[in-house]
């Protein structure tokens, strides 16, 4: 899903992928917490809360103040899980799939 759609091109023989766009993702009633403990992962966490690990780009962008380097979470924060079908809506349009 996360790259289904967004455009390709190839630029000297190997295949570019254009920009991916993340949606704002604002806070709501339904959003889930859980504090991380030690080996918590975005895509582990997208997969226990999705059903599929190709989502964990949306647990990282509602929780900005995460480090994005790694998928790997410091134990101990506070993260926000967001409900995953309006943030794909957002995704799509954000994206023109």
């Amino acid at each position: 899903m996360r790259y289904t759609g967004i455009e390709q091109r190839v630029v000297d023989g190997k295949t570019a992928t254009g920009t991916v766009k993340y949606p704002y993702i604002p806070e709501s009633q339904e959003d889930y917490y859980v504090i991380t403990t030690t080996g918590d992962r975005f895509d582990v966490l997208a997969l226990q809360f999705y059903g599929d690990t190709q989502y964990w780009w949306a647990i990282a962008a509602s929780n900005p103040v995460v480090r994005k380097d790694t998928l790997f979470i410091e134990p101990g924060l506070q993260l926000r899980i967001p409900p995953i079908g309006t943030i794909l809506s957002r995704f799509e349009i954000e994206n023109r799939l």
